[in-house]
């Protein structure tokens, strides 16, 4: 009994790390939130920027979706900020974004005045040349964020601090104000999850138990 377990934990443990492998890297997304927002709101979105290979990414492109109104960034150290028509773009005046680790963006942009869902398209540079378009449709290799967009319950004039409360002025937030939000919104880090983490996730349980069956028969042998 001791060495059948034995054969099965040699088997499950290689499985097991590579789906954990597959998973985090089919959800290291750029990705923009929150997922969903009223109208016309002056909302402050969190652009997070993950960097996926051995080398830094050392700018981000981000196109505001048609309808949507850049308003204002927060300045964020080592990187230079520039905004040319729909195009907001980050670029490192250091090392950037190196691997194994994220950043985070914050920006506000009055939402369109009329509901429906609108797309971030973000254009990942990396320090050798290559570049990776998040820009796809969900579901694909590359998605980019889709944020919903309500009817709003009060005056859709108002001026949002992320999902919650409002302000009088368009001053940029101070770093409470965002240490708050994020609670709220559980760190802006939740994204949809990639339809290939669940094949995945069958793949792997198919091969466990396939190999739980080998060594029960090699066992009977």
């Amino acid at each position: 009994m001791i060495k059948m377990l034995r054969k099965i934990m040699t088997l499950t443990v290689p499985l097991t790390a590579a789906f954990m492998l597959f998973a985090a890297v089919a959800s290291a997304h750029v990705t923009v939130a929150p997922a969903e927002s009223a109208t016309g709101a002056w909302e402050t979105y969190t652009l997070k920027v993950p960097s996926e290979k051995d080398i830094a990414t050392v700018q981000v492109d981000l196109r505001i979706p048609e309808g949507a109104s850049f308003k204002q960034y927060e300045p964020a150290p080592g990187w230079e900020v520039t905004v040319e028509g729909n195009k907001v773009s980050w670029k490192a005046t250091g090392e950037g974004i190196l691997a194994g680790q994220f950043q985070r963006f914050y920006f506000t942009v009055q939402n369109p005045a009329a509901a429906g869902e609108v797309a971030w398209d973000a254009y990942q540079h990396y320090a050798d040349g290559s570049k990776v378009e998040w820009s796809g449709e969900e579901g694909s290799e590359t998605p980019h964020s889709v944020t919903s967009i309500i009817e709003a319950a009060g005056d859709a004039g108002g001026h949002s601090h992320g999902a919650t409360g409002t302000a009088d002025s368009h001053d940029t937030m101070t770093m409470d104000e965002h240490n708050q939000i994020m609670a709220e919104q559980g760190n802006g880090d939740t994204a949809k999850i990639s339809p290939l983490v669940y094949i995945a996730l069958g793949i792997s349980l198919l091969a466990f138990l396939l190999s739980v069956v080998g060594v029960l028969r090699g066992r009977k042998e």
